[in-house]
Parts: structure tokens; C-alpha cells; sequence
């Protein structure tokens, strides 16, 4: 997996917007922008345990039950949990075949890397 940092920052909406501008305007200058991905959100939604759940697939992808029993965590609510994160950006899913047992979802990060900013 290649080297992407991930930001993930809570800001208004007008922090947001500027930040926005300044990036286009270097852009127009002929700037090129580190790549990686900035998520922004009004409120934070990474609470303790999706910090965990984050960490532990940095480590190395898992299926879904499996990260739940290292986790120690009702499978539901690490699933919903996945899910949420998938949606925000931060992870990603896939299927893999269980002979006689259907299928795994295994669940990777996007990133190796993920800063989480807060601004207040």
C-alpha cells in the first residue's frame, strides 16, 4: 500500500470554505498541493473505540467478527462503527470467500497515516 496521509479535522464551515479558497488560489499560481485526503467535519465523529478499531486495522486488515473479538466488542456495533468510517472515507470493505461458511468481510484502512486535527 503507497504512503497517504489522511487529515481529519472538525471546522466551521467558514474555516472550511477559506481553506478551500487559499488551496485553489495556489493552485492558479501553479502550486501543486501535497497529495493526500482532508476530511472535515462540524462535530467530531471518531469516539474512543473507533480510534481503536482504526488503529487495530492499521496493524493489519481483519475480518469483520475477528476485529470484534480482539476489540471486545459486540459484532453489531463494530459493524455499524465500519460502516460509518467506510462512509467518512477512513476505511474500506471487501468480501472474501469462506469455503462452507459464505463470506468474510474483511475491513482495511485507507491510510497508513491519520492525523486527527481539532480546531476550536
Amino acid at each position: 500500500m503507497k504512503s497517504l496521509k489522511v487529515e481529519i479535522k472538525t471546522e466551521s464551515t467558514e474555516r472550511f470554505l477559506d481553506r478551500l479558497l487559499a488551496r485553489a488560489m495556489a493552485m492558479d499560481r501553479g502550486e501543486m498541493p501535497d497529495p493526500g485526503i482532508t476530511i472535515s467535519f462540524a462535530d467530531p465523529m471518531l469516539s474512543a473505540e473507533r480510534v481503536r478499531l482504526l488503529n487495530r486495522v492499521k496493524e493489519e486488515p481483519l475480518h469483520l467478527a475477528g476485529l470484534a473479538a480482539e476489540l471486545k466488542r459486540d459484532v453489531r456495533a463494530v459493524s455499524r462503527d465500519v460502516s460509518l468510517l467506510e462512509k467518512a472515507g477512513l476505511l474500506r470493505t471487501s468480501y472474501k470467500s469462506n469455503p462452507g461458511h459464505g463470506r468474510l468481510k474483511i475491513v482495511e484502512p485507507v491510510a497508513q497515516e491519520y492525523k486527527l486535527v481539532a480546531c476550536l
